[in-house]
This record gives C-alpha cells, sequence and structure tokens, in this order.
C-alpha cells in the first residue's frame, strides 16, 4: 500500500493517522496481502481504495467489518423498540394464521373438500376449471399430501386478503397523488429486488420462530408489491372522458371512486391479486425455513435428508397449487371482464 502511505505523508496526515489507530484485527485485505506475499506477489501497485486499502495505510480510518458491524449494532440498538411497536401490530397475523391452520385441521376432509369444489364453481363458473380443481385436490388426498396442502392453501390464502387489504388502498393513494406515488414507488422497486432470504434476516431478530407472524410478515411485503401496482395503474387508466362526465354529473370523490374508478379499474387491480398469490405460493418453500407448515416443510426435508422422491412429490404439489390458484383467479377475472362488457 505504498502509493496510500505516501497519498497521507503527502496531505500531512501521517501523524494524525498514526496517532488515531485503533490496532484492530487484520482486515480480509490484509489476509490476502499476507498470502500473496508469501507467493512472491506484492499485490497491485494502486489498489481500489477500499475501506481496508485505507485502513492499512492510515489505521485511523476504519475498516470494512467495522461499517458491517455499525450496521448490525444500529439494529440491535432499535431492535427493542421495533418489537415494542410492531408485537401488538402484527399479533392479529398470528392469530389469524393460527385459526386457519386450526381450521384446516380440526375440518374433515368430506366437508372441506365439497366446500372448497363449490367455492370454486362459484367463483369461476367454470366447470372445466372446477373438474381440474377436483381432479388435483382428490390426486393430493391419494398421496397422503391433502394436508400439508390444505396447510399451504391456507397461509397462502390469509396472507393474499391481507396483501388485498392493505395494497388496495395504498394503490388508490398513489393514484390520486403524484407525490406520494414518488416516495412510495423507490419503496416498491426496493421490495421487489431485495432477495427473499434479506426479508427473514432482521424478522428472525424481532421475532420468535414459533410465531407464524415471522413468515406471515415475510410473505406479505414479498408478495404485496403487485396489487398496488396495479391497483395504481388500473385507476391512472381509467378513461378521462368517464371521469370528466362523472364529474359532470355531480358526483363525490368517493362516489367517483366506487362507482366508476374501481369498477374500470377491477381487470387489472385482479391481475394484480392474481400475481400476489403467486408470489406469496412462491415464498411458502422459503418461509419453511423460519417454521411455516404446509408443503414447503417435505421440500425443505427433501433437501436436507437428500430424499429426491420427497421433495420432488412436495415440489410437485405446490405446482399444482400455483395452477390451481392461477387457473381459479383468472376465471374469476375473466367473469369480471364479461361482465363489464355487457
Amino acid at each position: 500500500m505504498a502509493f496510500y502511505d505516501r497519498m497521507f505523508d503527502a496531505l500531512g496526515l501521517r501523524e494524525w493517522c498514526d496517532a488515531s489507530g485503533s490496532g484492530a484485527n487484520l482486515s480480509m485485505a490484509d489476509l490476502l496481502a499476507q498470502a500473496n506475499a508469501k507467493n512472491g506477489d506484492n499485490g497491485p501497485a494502486f489498489p481500489f481504495p477500499s475501506l481496508d486499502a485505507l485502513n492499512e495505510a492510515c489505521p485511523a480510518i476504519p475498516q470494512s467489518r467495522d461499517f458491517v458491524s455499525a450496521v448490525e449494532d444500529g439494529f440491535l440498538a432499535i431492535k427493542d423498540a421495533l418489537k415494542f411497536v410492531l408485537d401488538p401490530l402484527t399479533q392479529p397475523l398470528s392469530w389469524m394464521l393460527e385459526w386457519a391452520l386450526i381450521a384446516v385441521d380440526a375440518v374433515p376432509w368430506w366437508i372441506m373438500l365439497p366446500a372448497l369444489f363449490v367455492l370454486t364453481w362459484y367463483v369461476s363458473r367454470s366447470a372445466i376449471v372446477t373438474g381440474f380443481v377436483i381432479f388435483v385436490f382428490l390426486f393430493l388426498g391419494l398421496i397422503d399430501h391433502l394436508e400439508p396442502a390444505m396447510q399451504t392453501l391456507s397461509i397462502v390464502l390469509v396472507c393474499t386478503g391481507l396483501c388485498i387489504l392493505l395494497g388496495v388502498p395504498i394503490g388508490i393513494a398513489m393514484a390520486k397523488s403524484d407525490s406520494f406515488q414518488r416516495m412510495i414507488l423507490p419503496v416498491l422497486d426496493l421490495l421487489q429486488t431485495l432477495p427473499t432470504f434479506v426479508y427473514l434476516i432482521p424478522l428472525i431478530f424481532l421475532f420468535s420462530v414459533t410465531e407464524p407472524k415471522l413468515y406471515g410478515i415475510a410473505i406479505i411485503v414479498y408478495a404485496i408489491v403487485p396489487v398496488i401496482r396495479l391497483t395504481d395503474l388500473g385507476i391512472r387508466l381509467v378513461d378521462k372522458d368517464v371521469v370528466e362526465a362523472a364529474n359532470a354529473f355531480g358526483m363525490s370523490p368517493r362516489q367517483k371512486l366506487w362507482g366508476v374508478e374501481l369498477p374500470l379499474a377491477l381487470p387489472n387491480i385482479m391481475a394484480g391479486v392474481n400475481q400476489t398469490i403467486m408470489m406469496s405460493l412462491a415464498m411458502v418453500v422459503i418461509a419453511s425455513l423460519v417454521s411455516a407448515p404446509g408443503l414447503g416443510v417435505l421440500v425443505l426435508r427433501g433437501i436436507r435428508n437428500l430424499e429426491l422422491g420427497v421433495g420432488l412429490i412436495a415440489g410437485l404439489g405446490i405446482v399444482l397449487l400455483a395452477i390451481v390458484l392461477d387457473r381459479v383467479s383468472k376465471a374469476a377475472l375473466a367473469r369480471v371482464s364479461a361482465a363489464q362488457k355487457h
């Protein structure tokens, strides 16, 4: 690091560097430099000015590990305050997930499945879709995967319902305010690009692994973005002439929203709901790492124990559930679109 040594000497900072040195442990750059030195490699003459490279020439400058430690210490410092605020707010989510799982275990299959098939027919009004749903759940029952499949389905439905309950109002607010949209879009971009495992890291520190809200929050945060974006888009795409006609009739903003904008934006909102369902289901396997029950546990077991058949069959069950939810939601969307045309 002779280059940076000369730089700090030329700037007259050598005394400050030596006086403020912390005597920290060797950085990764130091260890690599030592290893390269043993191999006869002295490293580049002008290395990238990273914190570790600058620290080697001037111990007063913190190392990269100090930056990482500062982030961790900062989170731990506010952890108790965050937990105090979030615990009561998120406790209803734990209750809903627990009740849904209890209901799945308590209701016998000869009541649960017919009710599910009737609901499918009511939503889709399609004999093909209903027949496919009957086939899938009878198949899952035959291979003894009905219970974990119903657990997975209950978690997805609870989390999707909360995503709709929270996401649609946020999307409406974004459509009504450009400044609010500009403020929320970076947050949505962050949530959409952040790796799924990263969601779990702070949640594990905040909540017990045995609490259902741990995986419930992870699923909601991961899956809520599409319904927000497409609600905002749907309302913004409403024909301006229709909005002007509503204004001409003297409709209040609330009447215009419920009577004109939301009905016309419903196909886009339903498309967002469809994507939210798919993303909720995609998160189920990752959520099994933090005690989420269902088919994800079997997939995780197949990975841990190298049980090929267990993992593949459970994965097939998740695929079938995804197809069922996709076809049912698309059939409902088609019904909505057809009703609007008439």
